[in-house]
């Protein structure tokens, strides 16, 4: 039975980390992050103070997060992506490629190794100084229409 709230870890631009629960649905809202501390208080940080929010699968593993890169190209249909933050550091993930997905806020995007503690990684657009597409994964080749033939067309003139 899946719980209304998710375990996140939330990395702050001073490298310091907060273990916590968030909505999945809302948990930002008017720029700041909506956090459940594992002391049961609510606590609102600015997104510009975040660097980034992993939500994983357990607490234990917080300091031993994912690879960063992915070692071939993705098989899974998307955006793939490369984030550059503003201290240098880089990120590539999967985005969905939908712009209704896609929030003013930041960016949710898979990270390349799936079965790792990170299943999700939220980046604030704060913390970006750049974000890169690499490729389009999947997408409309097997989708596209077929073009039609100009029989339809009235002929002019007895041609």
């Amino acid at each position: 039975m899946p719980s209304t709230h998710k375990k996140v870890v939330v990395r702050k631009m001073s490298r310091d980390t907060i273990s916590g629960y968030v909505s999945p649905a809302t948990f930002v809202s008017e720029g700041k992050l909506e956090l459940l501390n594992t002391s049961g208080n609510l606590v609102m940080i600015d997104l510009a103070e975040i660097k980034c929010v992993y939500f994983v699968r357990d607490f234990n593993d917080v300091e031993s997060f994912s690879r960063k890169t992915f070692t071939t190209r993705p098989r899974t249909e998307g955006l793939w992506v490369r984030l550059k933050y503003k201290d240098n550091d880089m990120v590539e993930g999967l985005m969905p490629n939908d712009l209704t997905q896609i929030s003013p806020d930041g960016f949710l995007l898979n990270p390349p190794d799936t079965r790792a503690n990170t299943q999700r990684i939220f980046v604030p657009r704060s913390a970006l100084s750049s974000l890169t597409v690499l490729a389009v994964i999947g997408g409309m080749q097997g989708r596209r229409r077929p073009v039609k033939e100009a029989a339809d067309q009235v002929k002019l003139f007895g041609e």
